[in-house]
């Protein structure tokens, strides 16, 4: 007879209820004997001006997580060299979207902020909360676990907003799809995050020497003269100063009209940081485990975090699941799973800098056409399937497959262990006279005098 052991009972924090957190918390509410409770900075949850892409790894994790229907149909996507247009070769199906998230028992708005969160060994995790602290509640953890983790800004700037979709739709017909439109060092991105909204996303690389010291966490408010002095009329220079562009470095009259479109107040800033490569995402005796932008510091470079960190929550809750929520055996395997994918991703980018810059040396006098493409057309990358195709439940099944092989073939070398020690017991007993008896399987091993 089976004997069936229940699960041990776990009291999870999730910190952050962006995409991933909200997905973990999902993926958790379904372990038996997991209590979890979900913290947020925010005191509601609303749009910030940020699309998700959902391309088909996306929509994979969604479906999984049992709310792949409550999103709208997709639509093709353009990258357009701000005055050509470049179709890209294979155009993905992609969704820009907006989550609402209906009241929940375990979601709980950080009233105070999170000042620190200490290790009580067998005790568990404690969070400590004070008043007036605004601090990223991820990079918190984050410090606390990996002390010597260091974030720095990469000179890439986001500034997003949400604009009636008809009043883009007015200037330019092309603003009414998912397009990119690229300038050598910025570039501008529309697209339609529901019937009535559109997202703009303008982006800029900056020297991170001189503007990373007032770069702060993401969503900060700004100005809309701060935003379009950086894509209007003139330019930055990396000294900060403005200097006047040509009409060839200068974006299109209607994308400048739209960035005009966009109401006072509604700006959002984003400032892109990264980090090197994690050893490990577990800490403290496996009691605490990054998901998300928290485990791969990566600054957006795929296009696909919000399914990276779904994908995380839910391998994350697998592995509980199956371990019964033995947090010794659970939070290794998670790690085994999902650290090699983001090991992989770190070389991606590694090679795709170098092909980068080999590409504009090459040149020997690049024009703004010849730097654009250097920016915006990925060569020599190879096939990034396991990427934005990525199945992550056939991940799982074939990695618990392997887990069960590796501790069978423990069992066997067990037991062949076993079976040389009685073997080698019994060349000793040979020569003394000590005759014993024991069992190896359904055999019975004895010596005779």
């Amino acid at each position: 007879m089976t004997i069936s052991i229940p699960a041990k009972s776990l009291k999870v924090a999730i910190i952050g209820a962006g995409p991933g957190g909200l997905a973990t918390a999902i993926a958790l509410s379904k372990v038996p004997n997991t209590e979890v409770t979900l913290y947020e900075k925010a005191k509601v949850l609303r749009e910030v001006g940020a699309g998700i892409n959902v391309n088909a790894n996306t929509w994979n994790v969604l479906r999984l997580l049992g709310v792949a229907e409550s999103l709208t149909s997709g639509h093709r996507v353009l990258t357009i060299l701000n005055v050509s247009m470049y179709d890209q070769k294979n155009p993905a199906d992609k969704t820009a979207i907006c989550f609402a998230c209906p009241s929940s028992p375990w979601y709980s708005p950080s009233i105070q902020g999170l000042e620190r969160t200490e290790d009580l060994g067998g005790e568990g995790v404690r969070l400590y909360f004070l008043d007036d602290v605004d601090n990223s509640l991820k990079k918190v953890v984050r410090d606390s676990a990996w002390p010597t983790y260091d974030l720095q800004f990469t000179g890439t700037t986001i500034w997003r907003a949400l604009v009636p979709r008809a009043q883009l739709r007015n200037l330019d017909p092309r603003f009414d799809t998912t397009a990119w439109w690229h300038l050598p060092t910025s570039h501008v991105y529309f697209s339609p995050v529901s019937e009535d909204l559109s997202e703009i996303a303008s982006r800029e690389v900056q020297d991170p020497r001189i503007h990373g010291a007032n770069k702060l966490s993401w969503g900060v408010p700004v100005t809309n003269e701060e935003v379009e002095s950086h894509f209007t009329v003139s330019s930055r220079t990396d000294s900060g100063h403005l200097h006047p562009l040509t009409d060839e470095q200068n974006y299109l009259p209607q994308i400048q009209a739209a960035l005009k479109k966009v109401e006072a107040g509604a700006w959002r800033e984003f400032a892109a940081f990264a980090g090197p490569e994690l050893s490990q995402l577990r800490a403290w005796d496996n009691k605490v485990a990054l998901v998300g932008d928290a485990s791969h510091a990566l600054s957006g470079a795929f296009g696909s975090g919000a399914a990276f960190a779904m994908e995380d929550g839910l391998i994350l809750a697998q592995a509980l699941a199956y371990f019964k929520n033995d947090l010794s055996k659970a939070l290794p395997l998670f790690d085994s799973i999902r650290l090699p994918y983001y090991t992989r991703m770190y070389a991606v980018l590694e090679m795709g800098a170098k092909s980068r810059k080999e590409r504009l040396e090459h040149l020997s006098n690049p024009t703004e056409e010849d730097m654009i493409r250097a920016k915006v057309i990925k060569s020599g990358g190879g096939a990034m399937d396991w990427i934005y195709e990525n199945k992550i439940d056939e991940v799982w099944e074939d990695a618990i497959k392997e887990y069960e092989r590796k501790e069978s073939n423990k069992v066997e070398r067990r037991e062949e262990d076993r079976l040389w020690q009685t073997i080698q017991a019994f060349r000793v007993f040979e020569t003394s006279n000590i005759c014993p008896t024991t069992r190896h399987g359904d055999k019975t091993w004895s010596c005779k005098r």
